[in-house]
């Protein structure tokens, strides 16, 4: 799947505040999202990223 910046994901695994929704902020080596529901921000390597996104809900409107 190829992800672009802007890109709502849906992740595996519930964050803490009850949301599994992040949007991508940053995409290379490590992957930076945004939690739709509290707004904490992570980075995540790569594959670590690749394996807990389960879909794209809503594509950045470029």
């Amino acid at each position: 799947m190829e992800y672009n910046i802007g890109d709502i994901v849906r992740t595996k695994k519930v964050h803490p505040c009850g949301s599994k929704l992040w949007k991508i902020t940053r995409i290379g080596v490590d992957f930076k999202m945004e939690c739709q529901g509290c707004g904490h921000v992570i980075m995540v390597e790569r594959p670590k990223a690749l394996k807990m996104i389960t879909k794209i809900e809503k594509k950045a409107e470029n």
